[in-house]
């Protein structure tokens, strides 16, 4: 965990608060390297007073954006798993995502809807979402990015079925290439009972409907 930002409370500081942040500094030191050329062969003063510390920050950024490789998502799943007879369909819907496209290194965001049936167990609500973050929080593709919460969830709980679907805008669409800034991406990946036309239709349903 010692790539990850982390913020402590020190009541000793004037403002009641200091922010901490801990990096593999051998890694900021390597990165940070590379982003100096990088920005000296785009045309850039790498001297100038706006740039002089970038290749630190994005060095730092990087490391945040990507600290989903340091995360196992089944260990956050284990963590909180609860024995329950409970057999109805649980849905997590509208997970904040953000993730990086492998291609071009530029973000895509979104939502993602998740929902399983359980078959014995039951997970701490809360996990769902970080095992979203676990899986986005590395250079991804959308599609595999979908397929790996579906695996994982229905490796680590055994349900009688799990169902994904992600909607994202990404910024290589957006940004360069076909420059499209209203498109979005849906993708799907279903086991088990989601198989199922009657089942899938209900969680469509679901995930669709807003509450007043």
């Amino acid at each position: 965990m010692t790539d990850i930002d982390k913020n402590m409370l020190d009541e000793n500081n004037m403002d009641g608060y200091e922010k901490i942040e801990q990096y593999n500094q051998q890694k900021v030191k390597q990165i940070s390297g590379h982003y100096s050329r990088i920005i000296e062969n785009l045309g850039e003063d790498i001297h100038r007073e706006g740039l002089e510390k970038t290749p630190e920050r994005v060095a730092k950024a990087m490391q945040f954006l990507t600290h989903g490789y340091g995360l196992n998502p089944a260990d956050i799943l284990k963590s909180a798993m609860f024995k329950e007879n409970h057999s109805q369909m649980v849905i997590v819907k509208d997970i904040e995502l953000y993730s990086m496209c492998e291609h071009h290194m530029l973000p895509f965001f979104g939502k993602a809807h998740i929902a399983y049936i359980p078959n014995g167990y039951i997970v701490g609500l809360s996990k769902i979402p970080r095992v979203v973050d676990a899986f986005a929080r590395r250079l991804q593709v959308q599609e595999r990015l979908t397929d790996e919460i579906k695996d994982c969830i229905q490796s680590t709980l055994k349900p009688l079925g799990v169902a994904v679907v992600i909607e994202a805008q990404h910024m290589c669409m957006q940004m360069r290439g076909i420059q499209k800034q209203n498109s979005v991406t849906t993708t799907s990946s279903f086991t088990g009972a989601f198989e199922k036309d009657s089942t899938r239709k209900e969680f469509i349903a679901l995930i669709s409907h807003k509450m007043s």
